[in-house]
């Protein structure tokens, strides 16, 4: 893994950087705790980097979008946080809410400085408190993960952010490799590691990731004209895809079914790649959890060039993590003013044992609330199979479509008739009396069918 300075980090990722005026406070000799020999170390430190304290801050155009631009210098005192580090960035993020800019830290830190005590890690608390007063002025946060990225630096300019991203092999973990147990697993501790714990969304080469971070600079901070005039008008709403398979409807409920089933029918990547021209994915749960197979979660380049948050099921069943990732897409795009588009296709909630200890009843308890807080529009189009609860919560109430080769229902009606203790010959019958059609569903006022545009 190749260690970056704070400068030829800001480099890799700016097309141009302005260094912030830093806020001068006097330090009595040796720090607040009289450490011998500590202000020595800041010498050395200084005369090693060049720089004054452990990060840089300053304004950047990323790509073209203007950001403020936090880049830790790992040479100074392994980046560690300080009073004087802590002044830096409590200026930075006040400046990015005044100017009403996203926040990119680029983190290369060993946590809090020992020099400094206590004082040194309640700074974890200013940087706490300034990152939720700028998600709370709707600004985005997407933070880039460097080696290493250990203490908390990452429990709070890292895991705090919106979107993460993190260097190939980058040391990544909340204990630093000087205090972990001496039989810990060094994988576990590792960008990759991270990403597949759902505690990432995504490992980003060197040289690509100047794109990546322009691209969701420019989806998680749209051009004015995308959002609301103001912070009291409505949201526009997606428009619904167009659908993919085919157009007629079904003469019965169980061909509505086979329609769904079919290994023919279109997906939610073919629907996704009709709808969007650039699009990128978050991935997992902040919460250790990953469902890659289930869902796909979101942010792309809608129609008419505007920004649309994704939560897309597959056709699979949605396990614990994919309802939470679909949680935390919905709560971003609420709090951005970005309209969200759901696409339903499942059989339902995965129903196995491991599902219950991962908690699928909280998770799927946790999508509803989402979706009815959600003051942004979420607009709802069921591609393929509605099984259930696990369809219905990822379903926006009154904002539901449904294409002709779809089908929504309380249970699948296999399970319906088992739970009848009807025989298998009966399926058929069951599945026309649950009325599942897509113009069983109109009639019963469960979908909307208003001209396709909500």
């Amino acid at each position: 893994m190749t260690r970056f300075s704070a400068r030829e980090a800001i480099a890799l990722v700016t097309d141009t950087f302005t260094e912030l005026p830093y806020p001068r406070k006097e330090s009595a000799p040796d720090g607040p705790l009289g450490w011998a020999g500590y202000d020595a170390s800041l010498a050395r430190a200084a005369g090693r980097t060049g720089e004054s304290e452990s990060v840089v801050c300053g304004t950047a155009s990323v790509e073209g979008t203007q950001v403020v631009l936090i880049a830790f210098e790992f040479g100074f005192l392994g980046g560690s946080l300080g009073e004087r580090t802590g002044d830096r960035l409590e200026s930075a993020y006040r400046h990015a809410r005044a100017h009403r800019l996203p926040v990119v830290p680029l983190v290369a830190t060993g946590g809090s400085r020992m020099q400094e005590g206590m004082l040194a890690l309640t700074q974890l608390q200013r940087v706490a408190r300034e990152s939720a007063l700028t998600r709370a002025a709707g600004l985005p946060q997407i933070a880039v993960l460097r080696d290493p990225t250990t203490g908390g630096g990452w429990a709070t300019l890292g895991a705090g952010a919106d979107v993460i991203l993190a260097l190939p092999n980058a040391q990544v973990g909340f204990a630093g490799s000087r205090v972990r147990p001496p039989d810990a697993d060094p994988t576990a501790y590792t960008a990759q590691a991270q990403v597949a714990a759902g505690s990432a969304d995504a490992v980003v080469r060197p040289e690509e990731l100047r794109e990546t971070l322009g691209l969701w600079l420019r989806l998680l901070s749209p051009r004015p004209t995308d959002r609301s005039p103001s912070p009291d008008a409505p949201t526009a709403p997606a428009p619904l895809p167009s659908p993919l398979g085919v157009t007629g409807l079904p003469a019965s409920g169980w061909d509505a079914v086979q329609r769904a089933r079919s290994p023919q029918h279109p997906r939610a990547h073919a629907y996704l790649d009709a709808y969007f021209t650039h699009r990128t994915e978050i991935s997992g749960d902040r919460c250790g959890g990953v469902d890659r197979a289930g869902i796909v979660c979101g942010f792309g380049v809608g129609p008419g060039g505007r920004t649309v948050a994704f939560a897309a099921q597959t056709g699979a069943a949605t396990r614990p993590a994919g309802y939470r990732t679909a949680v935390r897409l919905i709560r971003l795009a609420d709090r951005l003013g970005v309209p969200v588009l759901t696409l339903v296709d499942t059989p339902g909630a995965a129903n196995d044992a491991e599902a219950e200890r991962q908690g699928v009843g909280g998770a799927i308890a946790e999508l509803f609330t989402a979706v009815a807080e959600a003051r942004t529009p979420v607009t709802t189009l069921v591609i393929g199979e509605g099984g259930s609860g696990g369809a219905l919560a990822l379903a926006a109430p009154g904002r539901t479509w449904a294409t002709p080769d779809s089908y929504f229902s309380v249970i699948a009606p296999e399970l319906a008739a088992a739970i009848l203790k009807r025989t298998p010959d009966e399926v058929e019958a069951t599945a026309d009396q649950l009325r599942i059609r897509p113009q069983d569903l109109v009639e019963l006022g469960v979908i909307r069918t208003d001209g396709r545009r909500p």
